[in-house]
């Protein structure tokens, strides 16, 4: 699906919510651990037990399974999605990127992107694929 098409739907989404802002990249995640866990029985990031946004939980069980992560020039969104393909549903978390320290980690199969609350010290931790149709990758670049 096109990183246009995948736009459209999460602009559409941050409509529904009430949420006034235009979107310029668009990516698929997933939870620390599910990828890795998915190919090859990797095991969970290593900061499993470290705090989140308070709206989050913790590194990975707070999160939804699927998310389409969109940015715009001032915020982060993180939005729960059944696929790329559909409309997402609930937004997950909500982060002002003047207040926001991204670190990316590599691994064999995709990226980790960490997104950490430099006040609190709180973090958000993602896994892109490496496939192109995920558009992870734009995300990170983005925000790198």
């Amino acid at each position: 699906m096109s990183e246009a098409s995948m736009l459209a739907l999460v602009q559409s989404a941050l409509g529904t919510a009430g949420i006034s802002d235009v979107l310029i990249a668009v990516g698929e995640f997933e939870p620390c651990g599910r990828v890795s866990a998915t190919f090859g029985g990797g095991l969970v990031g290593n900061e499993v037990g470290d705090a989140v946004f308070v709206s989050v939980g913790d590194a990975c069980g707070g999160l939804p399974p699927q998310m389409l992560v969109a940015v715009s020039q001032s915020t982060v969104y993180g939005f729960a999605a059944p696929s790329r393909r559909r409309e997402p549903t609930d937004l997950a978390f909500q982060l002002a990127r003047d207040t926001l320290r991204v670190k990316v980690h590599k691994r064999v199969n995709g990226r980790v992107l960490e997104l950490i609350d430099a006040a609190t010290g709180a973090r958000i931790e993602l896994e892109g694929s490496r496939a192109p149709a995920t558009h992870s990758k734009d995300v990170i670049s983005l925000l790198q």
